[in-house]
């Protein structure tokens, strides 16, 4: 029977998830809102379909944000996080500081003891990575500046954690923890029992324990299990690095989470970083979408029956308190009004790190079990309604309060037609146009900024303002008749959108395009461009070239090398774009073209330096190569 209630268990889910998920995203509501109605639907307040089983589907359910939360730090190395410190400890500290400060006040206002209250105002604080990284990418968000202000808030709350749960056993009462634990009579991890200053050293050595692991004693051993060439063992041995962790932190009494994160970050310089990305992130996606779920289901509506006004009163006073929170902090770090209003809208909502902090708060006679029931029930809320805020923001508040454009301006009459159109006349476009006008080739220069187009006429600047995605502008460009179109703009969704649009309606035009870097130079080679061209490509190159001759290499060594190497580049580029969506072929392939290049560029030294022949620069040496280069 137990086997048939498990499968019973997750067709039940399953089938929630398929039915729920598509429904919601038809209706413009976003797969989290579609998951958390499921949840509700089929819980104990529902049709009932999961019971008080549903608790320990909830605990299973977590591991798709110790997952998410692991594949996070993966992306995060220490030299990233470096660079990152001054919207992190800067966004996050102000945010966490400012609602911790403001929810404590309220909290002590209301006749909770300090101890208790400053424990609720840090627990409030914390937002749900899970929901709001997933909604921010469903809606192609989080390349905005309030999108990465949110990220990088989320990521201070992340690691906030780790001083947070340290902190808790000192703000015990004196007595409550002892109480508590003797009236278990069992301890179940290692810290029962314990005194609140030597939790706090268990907790940061068991932190600290990780990082040594991580460092010394995880990558040996991936590198032996990498040379059993088995997939699944792979798997397998992701899986219970993950596992592991995850209950090492359950013993000392931390967050799976939080303890998956810290190995994600000290794993990001890993040489395998790559292939434990590809073989967790299946899991993940499932396992999330099973959390939101449990989640829907866990909100206890009885006790919200029992309490209406008060918790109503406290989801819109959570909301409303952390809304003003991150919109001043938003405008201390000047964000536009409209950036501004998203940030505050994505992370007012409490986050399932509120779980944690609260059940850990309780263990240790930090707040009472009465008080942690009503807060945890009013942030479930807060999460569940968080896709609804974000529909209200897009559709209601960001089309009256966003940035206040200037009225919708015309797009200029075209007068010319040229042999080559520029879509995008920044930096990278003023230097196309500069060189093709030195040589007589006169371009029609379209851009989207009209505050741009104003200025470069100042300085004489021929350009014409226009949204180059439009077929029909292309078309009073003379599309019809030109021979080239180079797409100069520097937002990588809307030059693949061009590509699409010119192809369609034009398709004897060649296309020249600008990518920002190997990621979307794939998605231009998916949209069937031939030529592309990487930003800090070339000045790369000509940087290294330089660093050659500065070493003591010969001129011609360190041309012929650059142009070896380009050579290769280019077709490795187009080798792996093939394979970008197959992770661990990706990453073996991309390996082992890197070693090529290695031993072609040796052999090329060796062979130069057998070769005294090639000591100068020999006349039929600079026809080719100069020749060949003009040729690219």
């Amino acid at each position: 029977m137990h086997g048939e209630g498990f499968f019973y268990q997750a067709f039940v889910y399953l089938t929630a998830a398929v039915v729920a998920v598509p429904v919601a995203k038809r209706l413009g509501l976003g797969s989290v809102l579609g998951y958390l109605i499921a949840g509700m639907v089929i819980g104990p307040f529902g049709l009932q379909l999961i019971g008080e089983e549903g608790q320990d589907v909830m605990h299973f359910a977590e591991f798709g944000v110790v997952m998410m939360l692991f594949l996070v730090g993966l992306e995060l190395e220490p030299s990233l996080l470096w660079r990152m410190r001054g919207p992190v400890l800067g966004l996050g500290g102000l945010q966490v500081l400012g609602t911790t400060v403001v929810v404590a006040g309220i909290a002590i206002a209301v006749g909770l003891d300090w101890r208790v209250a400053l424990a609720v105002g840090m627990t409030i604080a914390m937002s749900s990575t899970a929901i709001v990284l997933q909604t921010l990418n469903e809606k192609g968000l989080m390349k905005t500046t309030g999108g990465s202000g949110s990220f990088a808030v989320l990521l201070f709350q992340d690691i906030a954690v780790i001083p947070m749960l340290a902190l808790f056993p000192l703000l015990a009462a004196p007595g409550a923890h002892a109480a508590e634990s003797h009236g278990a009579g069992h301890s179940t991890t290692w810290v029962d029992g314990l005194p609140g200053w030597a939790t706090t050293l268990f907790v940061l050595g068991a932190v600290a324990g990780i990082v040594f692991l991580g460092r010394f004693v995880v990558r040996p051993v991936f590198r032996i299990i990498a040379k059993v060439r088995l997939r699944e063992t792979f798997t397998a041995a992701a899986l219970l690095l993950v596992i592991g962790i995850a209950l090492l932190m359950s013993k000392v009494g931390l967050s799976p989470a939080l303890g998956t994160f810290v190995a994600g970050v000290v794993l990001a310089t890993s040489e395998y970083r790559h292939e434990l990305e590809a073989e967790i992130d299946p899991f993940k996606g499932l396992l999330l979408g099973l959390f939101f779920i449990a989640v829907g289901a866990s909100i206890d509506f009885g006790l919200i029956a029992s309490n209406p006004g008060l918790i109503a009163a406290l989801v819109v006073a959570l909301i409303v308190v952390k809304l003003l929170v991150l919109f001043v902090v938003g405008r201390a770090f000047k964000m536009g009004l409209d950036q501004n209003v998203l940030f505050a809208f994505a992370l007012a909502q409490g986050g399932e790190f509120a779980f944690v902090l609260f059940s850990f708060a309780t263990q240790q006679g930090v707040v009472p079990d009465d008080v942690a029931a009503v807060l945890v029930a009013v942030v479930a809320l807060t999460m569940a309604l968080t896709p609804l805020l974000m529909i209200f923001n897009e559709k209601v508040v960001q089309p009256r309060f966003g940035t206040k454009e200037v009225e919708a301006r015309e797009a200029d009459l075209i007068d010319e037609e040229n042999r080559v159109i520029i879509a995008g006349f920044g930096r990278f476009g003023q230097i196309v146009s500069r060189l093709l006008a030195a040589n007589g080739v006169r371009a029609t220069m379209l851009d989207v900024d009209s505050d741009q187009v104003d200025l470069l006429r100042k300085f004489g600047n021929k350009v014409f303002y226009g949204d180059a995605s439009r077929h029909d502008l292309l078309r009073a460009a003379g599309a019809e008749h030109a021979e080239l179109l180079i797409l100069a703009i520097d937002d990588s969704a809307k030059t693949v959108e061009l590509v699409g649009t010119a192809k369609k309606h034009f398709p004897k035009l060649k296309i020249l395009a600008r990518a920002e870097g190997r990621t979307d130079a794939y998605d231009l080679i998916d949209a069937g461009v031939e030529h592309i061209y990487r930003e800090l490509f070339d000045s790369s190159l000509r940087c290294g070239v330089e660093a050659l001759r500065q070493l003591g290499f010969r001129a011609y060594h360190a041309h012929r090398s650059a142009r070896m190497f380009r050579r290769h580049d280019e077709q490795v580029l187009r080798d792996l774009a093939a394979h970008r969506h197959d992770q661990k072929r990706f990453v073996t392939l991309a390996k082992q073209r890197v070693d090529d290049l290695e031993r072609l560029l040796q052999a090329e030294l060796t062979h130069d330096e057998a070769d005294q022949a090639n000591a100068g620069w020999g006349t039929e040496t600079l026809i080719e190569e100069y020749g060949d280069s003009a040729g690219e």
